[in-house]
């Protein structure tokens, strides 16, 4: 009798088998010569730059404005890679770009400014440094507004706390 109980349940698990390799054959789900081929690839989509704009920076960051409230809510650290923009959502991610050495940085939008009549973004004093243009206190800079996955990635404010991280053309 135990032979025969066996003998059944044997054969069971070999239709029941056979089903499951049908139908996963069928579907194109399950391939012998790449056994995880069924699982789905994360894939990291691609940042786009959608907004330029090219002009005068300046930057702001002497110790009285440090830990001041910025447009943000968040207290102002000058040693961050941040920005005050008039129009740019808080929170939007930039490149910057120093056109004079071709020096670029990631920074984040933190702020409203600038103040001062003709420029056209306010950066923080580790962005100038990073920049390069920290002693001459303006330089001509483009930016490009970045929309993608570096926005969710990126671990804000101690991902660039390192202004070295800039990078040359």
């Amino acid at each position: 009798m135990l032979s025969i109980s066996t003998s059944r349940a044997a054969r069971n698990l070999g239709w029941t088998t056979s089903i499951f390799v049908l139908l996963a054959t069928v579907a194109g789900s399950v391939s012998p010569a790449s056994p995880g081929a069924h699982r789905q690839e994360k894939q990291k989509p691609e940042a786009s730059h959608v907004w330029t704009q090219v002009g005068r920076a300046s930057w702001y960051g002497r110790r009285t404005f440090q830990g001041r409230l910025t447009a943000s809510g968040e207290p102002f650290d000058r040693t961050l890679l941040t920005c005050a923009h008039p129009t740019l959502p808080i929170g939007s991610l930039v490149k910057v770009t120093n056109l004079t050495n071709h020096r670029s940085i990631m920074v984040r939008v933190n702020d409203r400014g600038p103040i001062i009549p003709g420029r056209i973004v306010d950066l923080s004093y580790a962005a100038a440094h990073a920049l390069g243009f920290r002693r001459e206190g303006v330089a001509r800079v483009r930016l490009e507004r970045i929309e993608g996955a570096e926005m969710a990635q990126v671990d804000w404010p101690e991902a660039n706390r390192d202004a070295a991280t800039t990078t040359s053309h």
